[in-house]
Parts: C-alpha cells; structure tokens; sequence
C-alpha cells in the first residue's frame, strides 16, 4: 500500500443517523417553504454536508465583492475568525485562485478580538483570519481594520468608539460573517448583549473561554476579557450570514432561530435584522422542527426510523410508556397518518416497542448458537477479532468500557487501538510526579552511570519552572506525557483483562503538533490505521461517534478509520466482507433513543468496573487541562449518561436496567 494514496477526508460528515426526505431541506416551491418553516422566525438554508455551505456562502459574497467593484464602490465586510469560517475562506481563496473575483475593493473590519494580549502574541482573531485569508488573496492592507489587544487601559474605551466611527466613515456594514458560539453568542456579544450594544470591552462567559482554549492553547484561560463590535453595528449590516456547522451547534440553532428573541441568547436577536442568511448543515439543523418532528408541519414520508422516533417524542409529550399509547394520543399531537397507515395505536405501538426490545442485547459480539434473526449482532463468526479504536487513551473505557469488558469475557478476541498520544491533556504537576518518581528510583538503585538521567531531570525540571503561559511544552516532556498515558492505558487494559499484545499505540502523526490546533488528516495518518486493519482483519470495528468532541480530535480519528474502510472496500478486501462497525459515543454526549440500534445493559457490578477502568488514568482526573466547563469528572459524566439511557428505555416501558451503553451502526458508503 501506498502512503500517498488519495482518499476521502471528511466521510464523518457525511454520516446520516436517518435518511431525511430532501424536500424537508430543499422545499421546491415557495409555498412548501412557507410551510415547512412556519416555525423559523429566521430564514434558513440547509446543505447537505458543511462544505455545500462554505461554496454557497463564499460564492454569495463574491457575487456581492464583484457587483460592488463594477460600481466603483468598496465592499465592507466584518469577518470572525474560529474554525467554522474555515472552510468559507478556503472557498473564498480558490475563487481568487481562479480568478473569478478580486478583493482589491474589499475593505475589512476584524469583528472581535482577545483583550490584553502582547505585542509579540500570535494567538489572535486578526492572525487567524491573516492565516486563512488575508495572506492568499490581493485584499490592501490598509484596508484592513482591527482592533488589537495591546491597547492601554486608558485607551480602549476611546478606541472603541473610534472604530464605530470608523465604521461609519464607510457607510456601515455591508456583509457580516457570523458563527454561533455554544451561549448563543455572536462575536464576543454574549448573553445579556443589548441590541443597542457598540463596540466594547466585554468579559468572556465560561463557553467562551472554552472555546478560545480550543483554538489557542491553555494560555487561553486567563483571558477573560475581549473587544467586540456590538449588536447595533451588526444588525445594521445591509446583509448577515450566520453559519453554523456539526450537531454540537444543533440545540442553539434551533434557540436561535424558532425561539423567541431574547438577550440570553444574543444571536436570536438577528430577528430584528432585514436581510439575514442562516446557512446550516444538516447536522447542525437536525432539531429544527421540520427535520426533528415533521410530522408537525407537513404530510411525511414514513419509514421505521422516522416512526420510530415520532412515537418516542409521543411518550414524551404524554408520559406514558409506548404501550400505553392511545389513538386519542395520536390524533391530539398530530400523528393522524400513522393510525391510517396501520390502523390502530396498538398496531403501531406493538410494531416500535417490538423494534426497541430488538436493540438490546447482553452479547454485544453476537450470541453464539442462538438464534440471530432479531438480535443486532450475528452469531457466527464466534469468537470474532474486535478492533476498538480509542481517539484519545481513554475513551475507550469512558465511552464503552461496559461492552469492552463483556466482550473480553465472552471470549472475543479484543483489541484496543489507541490513535493519538493524548500528550497535550496531560498537566505539568503529572510531568513532576514521575520525575521525582524517576529521580529517587536513579538514586535508589542506580549507580553513578546514571548521570546522564539526573542531567535530564534538572533540564526539564528548569524548563517547566520557567515556562509561561504562551510556552509549548519541549519535545522531551511531550514524551513523558505521551508515556504516562500509555502507562495509564496499559493498566486499564490489564484491569479489563485484554492481553498487553493486543494493546496498539498508533501515535497518529495529526495530532503530534504540540499545540490544540492540530494537522489536516493526511495520507500517512490513513495509511497507518488500514495497515492495522489489514493486519487484524477483525469481524468488529468499533469507533468514535462523538464528534461533538470541542477540541476535534474524535472527529479526525474517526475519519482516519473510516477512509482506511473507504479505501479497503474500493481494493475489495475479504474482511470487510464480513464486518460490521459500531459507533459509540459517550465522552461528549449520548445517541438519541430513536438512533440507537444496539443497547448494551450494564450491571451494577459492570458499572463499578468501568469506573474503576476510568479510575486508572489517573492523568485525567481533577488536574487534566482540558475537562470544560462541565464539572464532572469524566467517570462521572459517563455514569450519569448510561444511566440515563437506561431510564429512556424504562419510561418507555422496557426492562429496566442500572445502565446501558448505546451503539449505531455505521454503513460505509
């Protein structure tokens, strides 16, 4: 195999829990658009994946850039900087590439940037979008403006209000390019930004903080202040795309744009702008309520997916177990069509409560000499080689360390594959434990030809004593990260009984950067996971679904692992002939009940085990960098998650179980 073969990158986006009818998205007459969005006080495009979006976003603004150039006018844009922008600059930089526009005319205003910041930082806003923009395309410099986190603090209120005049000197906004923080937030206008606001100073709120950790690195986390252009400007602009990517952004598009307009969330205000462009992915639109609940605003194409999850929204709004369900029920929320599909609430409710009862099994490698018909998993096979990937060393146990358990146990042949070093969310005070573990161990029982680690343990001890904020950490302390968490790993898969020889570190050469901001997936980080698979040629392939993941890391690997399939099954491989993929989540978020279709129950005893299993990366407890907002520590998130998909499946009136740890199966195109 060749390391430069070419593959498909992003196959993760293009996954899709149910088939959505296109005409839910792509309405063909304006009367069906009326109708399906009556619960939409924005108006909202969605595209099939992000990168559909980005070239109708980029090719809009170019169209508006040119349409001004033949006017002789300049074009005055606001442009964010972040990742979800990414990909619209991208599209931006190949139309100039192709010389289909010129940005000669374009004048830009930097929406928002941190406060204070040092000359020398190159952790900023202006820098990314020099990075992803400016530095490609033949935009004046001096048509540049930004504000800059360097300003006194005498000063900045005085160059706030400059920028307003600056602003007003070119007539206004033109077109504002928006993404949507987790709060709600639009720039640094957080919740409880006036529409009224001007550009100011601002505190940054906890999501905010969360998210320049993610783009810029733990030195992010004392910046609490930042400087924003204010509502007023914005919504002033001639004309406002807000973009949003990824299900991560799913609940506050759907705040935004059908909730009523309110300061909390900041971005629900464009309601009062005349010309705003939501333009959405279906991931990020899949709880707008023509795709969640269709049923509500138009006759439906039904299927068992879509059936499935209207009768679980039923129980919901009722509360009531599926087989309580009455025809009244039905008629009352709109559910007319299945009681003429099928004749009775019964007939429906036997029918999903029957699918759901299917999804649960105690032998997640499939029942040997058993009958399969109903079961999610095949009997035969038995044992099956099982590859579990593991984006970081621990989401493994976090995300299914229930099933990796039982799988072990019922005599699968398990290995653990783990992608990335997960060096970067180790903490300095780990780095000194095990020096001073390491220096009393030489001075111990090594003699005085163990120079060489004493002189060591001084360098890196000085390194870490002096290093700031703004510092990476050096080459030799990412590898003692990187090995702590392999030794953490290694005894959590001994504790779970899985043989040390079936343990695999890949170290995927992504992630090695040293900093958040990782590499693009490439060729090598692919050739890597298919030579693995090749290798096993396992029956079970278990990965990453939680692609909600903040830092990105769950979503690389996971489309390494999923190019690596793409390109096995173009070389007609055998083994994936007979395979079959499960993705978990769990670290980040939970399947919806309607999505899942293999239900793990998780005995008390199990649960204590998988607890234990977390417990042994001892890294990542209280003092990891990177646990979010959320306070929990990671074994408490992930129990409090399988339990309460165990209640999901009790309110509904199933068995009830202390835990479940919930699977879908994923289908490679």
């Amino acid at each position: 195999m060749k390391k430069q073969e070419q593959f498909r990158n992003d196959l993760s986006s293009k996954i899709s829990l149910s088939t959505i009818p296109s005409n839910l998205y792509h309405p063909e007459s304006a009367y069906e658009r009326s109708v399906l969005t009556r619960f939409e006080k924005l108006p909202s495009e969605i595209f099939t994946t992000s990168e559909e979006g980005a070239v109708h976003v980029a090719q809009e603004i170019a169209n508006r850039v040119a349409e001004k150039q033949r006017q002789g006018e300049f074009c005055v844009v606001a442009l964010s900087g972040g990742s979800t922008q990414k990909n619209v600059y991208q599209q931006l930089v190949k139309l100039y590439d192709d010389k289909k526009v010129s940005f000669r005319n374009l004048v830009v205003f930097n929406l928002c940037e941190y406060y204070p910041l040092t000359a020398e930082s190159l952790d900023t806003n202006y820098h990314m979008l020099k990075e992803m923009f400016f530095d490609h395309v033949d935009i004046d410099d001096r048509n540049i403006y930004s504000l800059h986190g360097t300003y006194s603090k005498d000063d900045v209120f005085e160059v706030c209000r400059l920028y307003e005049k600056q602003i007003e000197h070119f007539g206004g906004i033109d077109i504002a390019l928006l993404g949507i923080g987790k709060s709600g937030n639009i720039a640094f206008n957080g919740p409880g930004s006036r529409p009224n606001s001007r550009t100011r100073l601002v505190l940054l709120d906890g999501d905010m903080r969360t998210d320049a950790v993610r783009l810029f690195g733990s030195f992010a986390k004392h910046h609490t202040s930042s400087l924003t252009i204010g509502l007023a400007s914005i919504i002033k602009a001639k004309e406002i795309f807000l973009t949003a990517w990824g299900d991560e952004k799913a609940d506050i598009i759907k705040r935004c744009v059908e909730g009523e307009a309110d300061d909390d969330c900041p971005a629900s205000l464009l309601q009062e702008a005349d010309n705003v462009h939501v333009i959405l992915d279906l991931q990020s639109s899949c709880k707008l309520t023509r795709l969640e609940h269709p049923w509500l605003v138009t006759s439906c194409q039904w299927n068992d997916k879509m059936i499935r999850s209207a009768i679980v929204w039923l129980c919901d709004r009722t509360k009531k177990p599926i087989l309580k369900l009455t025809d009244k029920d039905y008629r009352t929320h709109g559910l007319e069509e299945l009681l003429a599909l099928y004749g009775s609430a019964y007939q429906v409710n036997i029918k999903i409560f029957n699918d759901l009862q299917h999804t649960i099994t105690g032998w997640p490698g499939g029942k040997p000499n058993a009958d399969d018909t109903y079961r999610p998993e095949r009997a035969t096979p038995f044992p099956k080689r099982v590859v579990i990937f593991s984006p970081h060393p621990d989401d493994d146990v976090i995300s299914m360390g229930g099933t990796l358990r039982r799988l072990v146990q019922q005599g699968h042949d398990v290995h653990v594959v783990y992608e990335t070093s997960g060096n970067i969310a180790v903490g300095d005070e780990e780095v000194v434990r095990f020096l001073h573990f390491i220096n009393g161990f030489n001075q111990m029982f090594l003699d005085n030809s163990a120079a060489d680690i004493t002189k060591i343990y001084k360098e890196i001890r000085g390194f870490l004593k002096s290093k700031t904020a703004n510092d990476l950490d050096s080459k030799d302390v990412l590898r003692i990260k990187g090995l702590i968490r392999r030794g953490e790993a290694r005894t959590a898969c001994t504790y779970n009984q899985v043989p040390l020889d079936h343990v695999h570190f890949l170290d995927l050469p992504f992630y090695e950067t040293g900093k958040i901001t990782k590499n693009p997936i490439s060729s090598e980080d692919v050739h890597i996971v298919r030579e693995l698979l090749s290798e096993i040629k396992p029956h079970q392939i278990f990965v990453a679904g939680d692609l909600a993941d903040p830092h990105g890391t769950h979503k690389v690997c996971t489309d390494a692992v999923l190019a690596s399939i793409d390109l096995e099954k173009a070389a007609k491989a055998k083994w994936l002939e007979d395979c079959r993929i499960w993705m978990y989540r769990g670290a980040w978020a939970e399947w919806e009940i309607e999505n899942i279709e293999m239900a793990v129950p998780i005995s008390p005893e199990e649960l204590r085990a998988k607890r234990n299993a977390i417990l042994k990366h001892q890294s990542q407890m209280e003092s990891a960098p990177f646990l979010g907002n959320d306070e929990r520590l990671f074994w408490q998130r992930s129990e409090d998650r399988n339990r309460a998909s165990a209640e999901i499946y009790r309110n509904l009136g199933l068995a009830s179980y202390e835990a479940i740890e919930a699977f879908v199966e994923y289908h490679p195109l």
